[in-house]
């Protein structure tokens, strides 16, 4: 599959908080957009850019040349994407299926083997970089599945981001789920550590300033330690998704065997912040919860 002159025929299924950016970019980029979104309104605001808009998903992904999926979970993905009504009953033989949403990896491999009974290619291909790596196209792009789909699958991603392919399918989800505790400790770690500054009588957002640069600076300090000093909680990556994602990376490693201690004491932080009513809020917003254990 190449990118013909006039692009390809995309369906776009989830244009939520990345997803919207997403689509955006490839219509902008010469691809034809159909988009579905549960709530439609998300979805009408992507027409000012040439994209078209459907109400139900399965029409977003007849004819097309590759659908991708961006929805917020595993159960989601299979109900829109599995369903008698679903997206791949409406895929022709010889289309892909790109699932860019963060699922299980057994999720992903069970899809994978669905799409390839009725003739789909498939790959796994969750993102990292939140909301502005989205609106950007700077996002990272973890892929699994047949290396040759990965190949044809270019022109769709080179808008988006940088794609690496990781491995068979699953695979991708396997090294987002690795993204997921990285991130989360980190976050985790630059909260602490702002606190630590403000308790010891120092200003935080000097401290912050000072580190840039060194071994502890890191696109969490810049980005997220900014938003810890600042208040400012507004979603790019709600924690109700972080701990998500941190649950189902602790539940992979129990089936492979392994104990991740420090990754169950992130889980345990965003999970409490979540119970706490901060499921919505971004996931830096996990400062509030370290501040709480600290009254």
């Amino acid at each position: 599959m190449t990118a013909a002159a006039g692009g390809l025929d995309l369906g776009f299924v989830g244009t939520g908080i990345m997803g919207g950016h997403m689509a955006r970019r490839l219509a902008l980029t010469g691809h034809r957009v159909t988009a579905w979104n549960r709530s439609r309104a998300k979805a009408e605001a992507l027409a000012a850019h040439g994209v078209a808009v459907t109400d139900e998903p399965r029409l977003a992904a007849g004819g097309a040349d590759l659908v991708v999926c961006m929805l917020s979970s595993g159960p989601v993905c299979d109900e829109v994407l599995l369903g008698s009504d679903g997206v791949l009953g409406a895929m022709r033989p010889g289309s892909t299926l790109v699932v860019m949403s963060s699922i299980p990896v057994d999720t992903a491999e069970a899809q994978a083997r669905q799409a390839a009974d009725r003739g789909v290619r498939f790959l796994d291909a969750p993102v990292s970089g939140g909301e502005k790596g989205a609106a950007a196209g700077t996002l990272a792009i973890m892929v699994g599945g047949d290396a040759d789909t990965f190949r044809d699958a270019d022109p769709v991603f080179a808008p988006l981001g940088r794609a690496t392919h990781v491995g068979p399918a699953g695979t991708g989800q396997l090294a987002k789920l690795v993204n997921q505790v990285m991130v989360a400790s980190n976050i985790c770690a630059v909260a602490e550590a702002l606190l630590l500054a403000k308790r010891g009588g120092a200003d935080p957002a000097r401290v912050r300033e000072a580190l840039l640069g060194g071994f502890a600076d890191s696109s969490v300090l810049r980005q997220h330690g900014q938003r810890m000093i600042e208040g400012d909680f507004r979603p790019g990556g709600p924690a109700k998704y972080q701990v998500k994602d941190t649950s189902t990376a602790l539940a992979h490693a129990q089936r492979l065997g392994l104990d991740l201690p420090v990754a169950g004491l992130i889980d345990g932080l965003f999970s409490d912040l979540v119970a706490h009513g901060g499921g919505d809020l971004d996931h830096s917003a996990v400062i509030l919860e370290l501040r709480r254990r600290s009254t």
